[in-house]
């Protein structure tokens, strides 16, 4: 097989489809062994760019997978958005399956979601973090809007509280749904050291106490039973 020669990237559009290519190489790895195991190393060879030259593009691996991340909550905000608004208003528990299939059908974003906040953002330049967090935050708010659609009764705030609750549960849940290989043959082999109960499915449990947590919001803002259908 004939040897890659790097050449540095001269245009904008190659420095573009360079910047692509290390994403995509992120992206791959992560899903392949897990955003934890993702180095700037393995993207830049995965990619087959130098490692010396990937710091014209990214700061980090950690820049990289935010670009990941926010790149999931655009998809995830847009598949919600679609569904929500066929059937808007709908019920508690509509809402509540469709944000959690929304998730279960993203794994990479879910993986994501529980690093976001940990220390995918404190090695990055606070420019760029700003720049990504705008993509974030538009995804967001247009996700919110889609749940107050949807249940009305819940109002802005209501759909922001729905909104946090899903991804906080969502990070945690994935990864105890979804504990790394070697520890799941130690539960097999040592099943006291994991109650039941923890062991649980991913898309069922976030239904569950996303179905909950809607029933409680509205209940709370329509305390004489005004619950706006929730069921």
């Amino acid at each position: 097989m004939a040897q890659l020669t790097f050449q540095r990237a001269r245009t904008e559009e190659n420095k573009r489809q360079r910047a692509a290519a290390l994403v995509e190489a992120a992206r791959s790895l992560a899903l392949e062994t897990g955003v934890a195991s993702v180095t700037l190393t393995a993207v830049a060879g995965r990619a087959g760019i130098h490692y010396s030259a990937v710091r014209r593009y990214f700061t980090s691996h950690k820049e990289v997978l935010l670009h990941l991340a926010a790149e999931g909550w655009v998809r995830w905000s847009n598949t919600v958005c679609d569904k929500l608004d066929e059937a808007a208003p709908t019920s508690p528990s509509r809402v509540a399956e469709t944000l959690a299939n929304g998730l279960a059908e993203d794994p990479l974003f879910c993986d994501l979601l529980a690093n976001l906040h940990l220390h995918l953002e404190h090695e990055v330049d606070i420019d760029r973090v700003v720049e990504i967090r705008r993509t974030i935050a538009a995804a967001a708010v247009a996700l919110a809007g889609a749940i107050e659609r949807a249940l009305p009764a819940l109002g802005r705030s209501g759909a922001f509280d729905i909104l946090i609750a899903a991804y906080s549960l969502a990070a945690a849940f994935w990864q105890i749904a979804n504990p790394p290989e070697r520890l799941t043959d130690a539960y097999t082999k040592e099943p006291e050291v994991l109650p039941p109960e923890w062991n649980i499915d991913f898309v069922s449990a976030l239904n569950r106490l996303l179905t909950a947590t809607c029933i409680g919001l509205i209940s709370e803002s329509h305390p004489a039973g005004e619950n706006g259908g929730a069921k």
